[in-house]
């Protein structure tokens, strides 16, 4: 078995599968891009966006995509529960709306006139979001309770820019993540599950 991971510096996505990666035990071999030359993605599988995985010639994109497939192949340790539909409909939620916010804040940054009260209303969204991680995580060390899931590498990726942040890292993304991410209140379970997730080994 032969696996070739396609990656970038600082990728949120590609985070996510080099903890599932990592999580399962599983070699790979890592190819880096740049972010200003994706050809290389493109060529071997048609689309310009990270991670992709090689797996023995067989093509896999999307992050949690890829996560799913290689708990399947490989299920020890298990991300995905026997009746998977909660994890499913988390991430779900985590890649379409969770991530909204954090975006369209990106895309207004870029406009000549930023609307401040927009962003100003999508800052305070992901501040909600925060204190509804914090009250999962009462539940236990993890976002579904006792055991480690899909869910918590979907979403510790951007989560953990709350606590942790590289400063050689200026992706404007991340710089969002980062500040809006900030507001001076203590949520220790969150705080102490951000630190669990970053001591765990990557790919």
């Amino acid at each position: 078995m032969a696996l070739t991971l396609y990656r970038a510096r600082f990728s949120t996505n590609v985070e996510r599968v080099a903890l599932a990666l990592a999580l399962k035990g599983l070699e790979v071999e890592s190819v880096w891009i740049s972010y200003d030359d994706r050809s290389l993605v493109e060529r071997v599988s048609g689309q310009p966006l990270v991670p992709v995985l090689d797996y023995d010639g067989e093509i896999l994109t999307e992050s949690m995509d890829i996560v799913r497939e290689l708990d399947r192949r490989h299920p020890e340790p298990w991300l995905y529960p026997d009746d998977p539909s909660g994890i499913l409909h988390f991430v779900d939620w985590f890649n379409g709306t969770w991530k909204g916010p954090p975006n369209q804040i990106e895309a207004e940054l870029g406009k000549p006139e930023p609307d401040r009260a927009l962003i100003g209303e999508l800052e305070r969204s992901m501040l909600d979001s925060l204190d509804r991680f914090e009250n999962m995580l009462e539940r236990g060390p993890y976002l579904f309770g006792s055991q480690l899931t899909a869910a918590d590498l979907c979403a510790f990726p951007f989560l953990k820019f709350a606590t942790l942040h590289d400063p050689t890292d200026d992706e404007l993304f991340h710089l969002i993540l980062r500040d809006r991410q900030r507001d001076g209140v203590a949520r220790p379970g969150l705080e102490a599950w951000i630190d669990r997730m970053d001591a765990l080994p990557r790919a």
